[in-house]
């Protein structure tokens, strides 16, 4: 009679085999954990924080607006005179046309509400009423000092708010506050508030680029008009408005751009031949 006996080799192999794999899932899985928490963190409580801490600069803004009201306090949209902006330097942001070389600041009119707040500080309030938005404005485009902060980062060189020239205004549109997810919602004769120590300017969106490069310059130059998409834009000088911001969603490929008017002086206003968003 023969007697087989069975070894424990296979046994064994099996269950370190077992082992690996239950390591490496768990792995797996603490992984996958951290990425979400990650992405959580990036694309909920950033926007919270940013948002919160946003709001909370707009009021201490109208607040100090109401308790030492600033010159010209009262008067109606584009009045008032000031000093040319300053050129200023900064790095480019995401959701901004990139800065070219030489710089895509130009020579800037006088007039509006000039302020000289250091970079980075919140001088003004940007209200866009269809959106339900009211953002602070800053001067500079910086990311940290500025966009990830929630404000909306006004670019060196362009005009000053209420005056003739480009006002040119870059934001984000996810994370960090976000205030400028929904522009592409706006349409033509929609309304755009700029506050500045009590002088209010209205502007009227007039025109949208759905999606342009990054470098294209042209958006924000003081007669506004696409350097990629030359249908779209201006040819007369004015008082404009531009808002930039990535697009697609979740991506900085593409620029959004949105233009709007000085109320009562769309004299200037006239526009290439199909730049109707």
């Amino acid at each position: 009679m023969r007697v087989v006996v069975q070894g424990r080799g296979g046994r064994s192999r099996r269950g370190g085999l077992a082992r690996v794999l239950w390591a490496a899932a768990e792995l797996t899985v603490t992984v996958g954990v951290v990425l979400l928490l990650l992405v959580v963190h990036q694309v909920w409580w950033t926007n919270r924080q940013a948002a919160a801490a946003a709001g909370r600069r707009v009021a201490a803004l109208e607040e100090a607006w109401r308790t030492v009201p600033g010159p010209g306090a009262g008067a109606g949209a584009g009045s008032g005179a000031g000093a040319a902006a300053e050129s200023l330097a900064s790095p480019e942001p995401s959701g901004a046309p990139a800065a070219a070389s030489p710089s895509p600041s130009e020579a800037v009119g006088a007039g509006g509400a000039a302020d000289r707040s250091r970079d980075g500080a919140a001088y003004g309030v940007l209200r866009i009423p269809r959106l339900g938005v009211a953002v602070p404005v800053a001067r500079g485009i910086d990311k940290r000092s500025v966009l990830d902060k929630g404000y909306a980062g006004h670019y060196p060189g362009t005009a000053e708010p209420g005056a003739q020239g480009n006002f040119a205004l870059a934001g984000h549109r996810n994370t960090h506050g976000e205030p400028f997810r929904y522009v592409n919602r706006l349409r033509p004769g929609d309304e755009l508030v700029v506050e500045v120590r009590g002088r209010r300017y209205a502007y009227t969106v007039d025109r949208i680029l759905p999606e342009t490069a990054p470098r294209d310059t042209g958006v924000i130059a003081p007669v506004p008009r696409s350097a990629v998409r030359p249908g779209y834009g201006y040819t007369e000088p004015g008082a404009y408005i531009t808002l930039t911001t990535c697009t697609p969603e979740y991506s900085s490929r593409y620029r959004l751009v949105v233009w709007g008017v000085l109320a009562g002086n769309r004299s200037g206003g006239r526009g290439v031949v199909g730049t109707a968003g």
